[in-house]
């Protein structure tokens, strides 16, 4: 499977990254927020990848403003290998909101 390939609905795109609703919520509120870059996993980034590990965090603060559930606060998660529980190997992190969130989270 390749970018772009399987059907979303598109909250954000730019030249690096590309932001969409998860199929399956965990929460009112669950956009997926991936680089077009592939990297298979935050175990394996380099200083090559800064840039754009960087600019993945003020995206996901720029979509969290333009949702008002998550006026109060939203989580911004990335799972990393099997044990951390990562299913697709393509780096990419959930940003959660809309409901109050516990901790520790599983």
């Amino acid at each position: 499977m390749t970018y772009g390939e399987v059907s979303s609905h598109k909250v954000y795109e730019d030249e690096g990254v590309f932001a969409f609703k998860d199929i399956n919520p965990q929460a009112p509120v669950h956009i997926i927020i991936i680089p077009k870059k592939h990297i298979s996993g935050l175990n394996i980034v380099s200083s090559e990848d800064e840039k754009i590990l960087g600019h993945i965090q003020i995206i996901a603060s720029e979509i969290a403003k333009r949702f008002m559930e998550m006026k109060n606060g939203f989580r911004l998660i990335n799972n990393c290998g099997a044990d951390g529980g990562q299913t697709v190997f393509h780096i990419h992190y959930h940003l959660l909101g809309g409901r109050l969130f516990s901790w520790p989270p599983g």
